[in-house]
This record gives structure tokens, sequence and C-alpha cells, in this order.
């Protein structure tokens, strides 16, 4: 017969042990408003230890028709399924450095198109397999100054034509074809209305008919800016002022999300209002910080928000520029 004071041991050993277990967890926490409230999930996308699989992050997050989540690291790319788990990678000189991607269906077969900052080139490849099946190196027939040609974004038209921003170095945005074919160019590097100073993120806007490009300018003065060009490389308009440092867009339905590398993401809807701004991070030291460490790592605060992309049940996956590899999943509350 077991002694009851035994039994009772053991059940509060069990209670603190279990207690222990969920205290190194740390709580999701919501953020957002109204429509676009969200809960974070603690420890998504983290190995078994804890530790992120990313390494260093400058890149972006897509999603592929079965749901799998696509995040670019330095090293290359990382995917995992919904539940955080890693499904396959892609890493080494092929697929490294990859700052924006993209992903399209094309008969039948996702592929993603990057761009590639330090590798100097644009490129699209299987998302099945990672073979590449295109490279954009700079188009010489352009006539354009390469000057240093460090690519920050890439979009597809629904004709396939592709657009590759040089937002790093020339802030000139390249047209090409779908077979890679030099088309045209527009755009330069200033601080004036059809100007780009760090013309470095980009998108196809589909809330418009016909789409048009979405441009995040960077580093305008005073503030970052969103803008409006047409697929020939006409501008439009001034989307919204006052962003900060936007660093990418990501479109569903009427919504956009918009990292802002100053720890916040901003989500506007069809007529460009702000509708939620999700997190801000308070800290100066670790706003628009690549050297924060995972130890340092602080639930529902961002440090330097770089991509971002929706799944189809409305849930936003956030890519902090950071030292260590920082993905998170933000689940939106209905």
């Amino acid at each position: 017969m077991k002694s009851p004071f035994k039994t009772l041991t053991i059940a509060l050993l069990s209670c603190l042990l279990t207690s222990v277990t969920f205290a190194e967890q740390p709580a999701p926490v919501r953020m957002g408003c109204g429509l676009m409230t969200f809960d974070t999930v603690p420890g998504w996308g983290l190995d078994e230890e804890g530790k992120s699989v990313l390494g260093a992050t400058h890149g972006g997050v897509v999603i592929d028709k079965t749901g799998n989540i696509y995040v670019s690291a330095n090293k290359g790319l990382v995917v995992f399924a919904p539940d955080g788990k890693v499904v396959r990678s892609f890493v080494g000189p092929e697929h490294s450095n990859m700052h924006d991607i993209e992903i399209r269906d094309e008969n039948g077969v996702e592929y993603i198109y990057a761009a590639r900052n330090k590798d100097r080139e644009g490129i699209k490849f299987r998302a099945s397999d990672g073979e590449v099946v295109l490279r954009l190196p700079f188009p010489k027939a352009s006539g354009a100054n390469p000057l240093n040609f460090n690519p920050t974004a890439i979009t597809v038209a629904p004709n396939g034509d592709i657009y590759l921003s040089d937002g790093y170095a020339s802030n000139i945005v390249f047209r090409f074809d779908k077979d890679g074919k030099y088309l045209s160019h527009f755009g330069k590097k200033g601080n004036e209305l059809k100007q780009f100073n760090t013309a470095h993120g980009m998108t196809l806007d589909s809330r418009y008919e016909p789409p048009r490009l979405l441009i995040c300018d960077r580093n305008h003065k005073p503030k970052g800016r969103l803008l409006h060009y047409d697929l020939e490389g006409n501008f439009i308009e001034e989307v919204i002022t006052g962003l900060g440092m936007p660093t990418s867009v990501a479109i569903q339905g009427d919504y956009v999300s918009v990292p802002d590398l100053h720890g916040r993401v901003v989500i506007l809807d069809k007529s460009n209002t702000i509708m939620a701004v999700l997190g801000h991070n308070p800290d100066p030291k670790t706003r628009g910080a690549h050297g924060v460490k995972q130890a340092d790592w602080i639930e529902g605060i961002f440090s330097g928000t770089h991509g971002s992309y929706w799944d189809k049940d409305g849930n936003l996956y956030i890519q902090d520029w950071n030292i260590d590899g920082r993905i998170m999943k933000l689940v939106r509350v209905k």
C-alpha cells in the first residue's frame, strides 16, 4: 500500500515541475486592435532546445499553397510547417543572401523569386527543390550606371514581367520579361517626389485593377513612405508618408502589412489608412538594432521588423533583421 505522504510528495513535485516548465515559456502577447488584433505564438519556429534554426536574418517571408512558410536568412532558405517545425531547407551559395522573396504559381508549379543583395542578382527557383531556373544580373543593355548593383526587392506582374529594385545602390527599378530579357527601367536616387532614397521593398498591389507596383521608399526625408507606380514605370501617387523606415509590403485582400525597421508593423486598409500598429519597441537601444541576441528577445517586442506575409487564415509571420534569426507567428484573433 502506498504511503499517503509519499503520494502527496510525488503530486507536489509533479505540480512544481509543471509550473517550472510553464514558467520557462513566455505567455502570448496580444497586439493590434479591432479587426487587426493578434496573439503571438511563443517559441514558434525554434528547435527542440529552444534555439533559432535560422542564423542571421536580413530577408523575407512567403507561404506556399500548402501552407508551408519560407523564411530567407543569410545562409539560405528554411521552410517551416504551420506548427513551426522545419520541413526542408536550401542552404549554400545558390540561395544565400536573399534580401526579398516572392512566390508565384506558374502552371501548377510554385517558384520563388529572390533579390540577392550581396550576390548582385535576382534569381528564380522552384519552391519544391530549390533548382534555380533563371538569373537576373545587372542588365548592361539598360545603359544605366551599375554602381555596386545591390538588389533589395523583386516582384512579378500578371504577364510574367519581373521587376528588380537596385535599392542599395542606384535606386533604379529594372524591368525584365519572363525569360529575363531587359525591357526598361525607371527611378533614381534622391528625395524629390518621383525619386527614391532606398527603394527597399516592393510588391504587386493587387487591391487595384489594373494592379500596380507598391514600393517602399525607406529612407525618404523626412520620413519613409509608400509609392504607387504603374507596370510601365510611370509614377501614380504618393500612397502614405510618415512611416519611419518601411522595409517591405505584403498584400492580403484589401489589407497591407508594412514592417518598419524601427520595431513595429503597420496595417493599412484599401484606402491606405492605418488600421493598426502591431508592437512598438519603446527602447531606442534595441529599436532598429541587428545585434539583439536571442537571450534578449522579449515576447511581443520587435527589434528590426523586415519581412512579413499573411496565411490564408489572416495570420501574420514577421521576420526581424536579427543576428540570431528571429521569425514570429501572430495568430489573428477572430
